[in-house]
């Protein structure tokens, strides 16, 4: 967006010499008590880095596991606390929080023309929340694990299992409030904080992505912390909301846990089709095609997520009537999802298309993201699912849709912004190469698990019949390439940080208010308010001037 600046009466007067945020006279301490949103969005960063490569940890050991058919590396046990350990930290530690608490706090204000989010105080206790449920869910993982995979069926959780359940239920139930007040955070800033001009239909389509993914944190989230709270109290006290022996039923757990837990799904993947809009229009040089209607879409897949998650529970022994009802709102919820690729993709025809690092996520996330949605239509059929239920398969749609797009977006949106929020510019060739290799590692992970659950191999076990070796061993395969691929982002991007060349305010040529500001940002964004006087991603009237001339 081209603004025109208008000074408000409180601006502070600009510096001789702005500092930005990253070389403010801060010391360490500042750091930890800072209000500032661009540095709170950098806590995140380091800490969900860290969530993410321990769940990646316990992804190896599974996968080294799989590779023959015998349970030869791992007991029965541990392979059990494994995988819980591993789906804990990636869903509850890294998925749901890494773009809207990463890109969602830096950018946000800075989208919006604000100076920060609407309650700063609110933004660094949210962090603080985060880390003291991710500290409880690693003491139990390292005081002997917890064994109940991590959607934590009962009545095994709260009756049978003799691992340390409490704990981690208690890390998971305080990590749910700092969802919330992110998302209640964002709700606030996007309603008050706008800059004048900047009306809801010129929002930049990441912040009306967030605005949707920020409903369903406030919620949702409560949800499942009432759930979760439910199995502490029965498992600790012995009330009877679940264990049929004390007069409960553990149905009950699974309409709870997914009434929360599909519209999850989507807290991870709108923020992600919020960063492929954007990349989308700027690397294809072109207005974006249906902006209302992608904007609409956000909104549509809110509402629909909550009505989906019976799909969970086909086989589950819930009413014929219930399941046919759920597999029709599961088909439906699909069409929001398809309007967005199917505009992502009219936006790019007839496009000046650049194939900068961004960019190949964004066909890495609509390739991968496609494929994980209609498989996701295959599971939705009431006859299929019953064969289909709790095998491989399920396992490779769910990565599909959680990996192959949710990852992608993030990995995107890092890349596209990483120079706006270091002022350096990564080694192009080095990031096209690790897409590159993240693709095709992806693929030969997860599309074998297709064919194997197909097969009628079921997920969670550590030992299988010898058929299935040559599916697993390509699995095993793909895993190690797709580590790599991981692993070369993180070694480069730290490197850019201190000897990357300087990066423009807006290398990428991109509209935006961010890209007005400096790179990196000044501590308060912008020293005047900025006044937004044209609709969003302009850039056919760019287009059109550069031809009048």
């Amino acid at each position: 967006m081209n603004a025109a600046l208008a000074p408000p009466p409180s601006a502070p007067p600009p510096a001789e010499t702005p500092t930005h945020y990253l070389n403010a006279n801060y010391g360490f301490r500042s750091w930890m008590f800072t209000l500032d949103h661009k540095r709170i969005a950098l806590l995140y960063l380091a800490s969900i880095t860290l969530f993410f490569f321990i769940g990646g940890f316990y992804a190896v050991m599974l996968r080294l596991e799989l590779v023959t058919p015998a349970g030869d590396l791992m007991s029965a046990e541990n392979y059990n606390k494994s995988f819980t350990m591993h789906g804990v930290m990636m869903v509850f530690f890294f998925l749901i929080p890494s773009i809207p608490a990463v890109l969602g706090n830096f950018l946000i204000p800075l989208m919006i023309g604000a100076r920060d989010l609407a309650f700063p105080r609110l933004n660094l206790l949210s962090w603080y929340i985060y880390m003291a449920g991710g500290m409880l869910t690693l003491y139990a993982m390292v005081a002997g694990g917890v064994d109940t995979g991590w959607t934590m069926y009962t009545p095994y959780s709260t009756t049978y299992s003799n691992s340390h359940v409490m704990v981690m239920a208690v890390g998971i139930f305080i990590n749910g409030f700092s969802s919330i007040l992110t998302g209640l955070n964002f709700i606030v800033t996007i309603h008050k904080m706008r800059a004048p001009g900047l009306t809801w239909f010129r929002l930049p389509l990441f912040v009306w992505a967030h605005y949707a993914t920020s409903v369903i944190q406030v919620l949702g989230t409560p949800v499942i912390a009432i759930t979760i709270l439910l199995v502490a109290l029965e498992r600790g006290f012995g009330f009877g909301f679940f264990d049929p022996k004390l007069g409960g039923d553990p149905i009950l757990f699974q309409h709870l846990f997914w009434f929360y837990s599909h519209p999850a799904v989507y807290i991870m993947i709108l923020p992600s089709m919020g960063v492929v809009s954007e990349l989308v229009t700027c690397f294809s040089r072109k207005k974006v095609f249906g902006y209302k209607f992608i904007a609409m879409s956000s909104v549509a897949i809110a509402v629909f997520g909550f009505l989906v998650w019976g799909h969970h529970m086909f086989v589950s022994g819930q009413s014929i009537y219930a399941g046919m009802i759920f597999s029709f709102l599961s088909f439906l919820v699909g069409i929001p999802s398809a309007i967005k690729v199917f505009n992502w993709t009219a936006t790019m025809y007839k496009g000046s298309i650049s194939y900068h690092t961004p960019m190949l996520y964004v066909f890495g996330f609509i390739g991968l993201f496609t494929i994980g949605g209609l498989t996701g239509l295959i599971v939705a059929n009431l006859g299929l699912d019953v064969h289909l239920h709790d095998t491989y398969f399920i396992v490779a749609h769910f990565h599909y849709i959680m990996v192959g797009g949710a990852v992608m977006g993030y990995l995107g949106g890092i890349h596209f912004w990483w120079p706006k929020i270091t002022g350096r510019l990564y080694p192009e060739g080095w990031a096209r190469f690790s897409a590159l290799v993240l693709f095709v590692g992806f693929n030969l992970t997860f599309f074998p698990q297709f064919l194997v659950g197909y097969l009628g191999m079921p997920r969670r076990y550590h030992a299988y019949p010898e058929e299935f070796q040559v599916f697993n061993v390509m699995s095993s395969a793909g895993a190690s390439i797709l580590g790599l691929g991981y692993l070369i982002p993180m070694i480069y991007l730290t490197w850019s940080w201190r000897y990357g060349k300087l990066a423009p305010p807006n290398p990428w040529g991109a509209k935006g208010l961010e890209w007005t500001t400096p790179s990196p940002p000044t501590t308060f964004n912008f020293e005047e308010t900025p006044v937004v006087t044209e609709e969003a991603y302009a850039y056919a009237q760019e287009q059109e001037t550069e031809e009048s001339h």
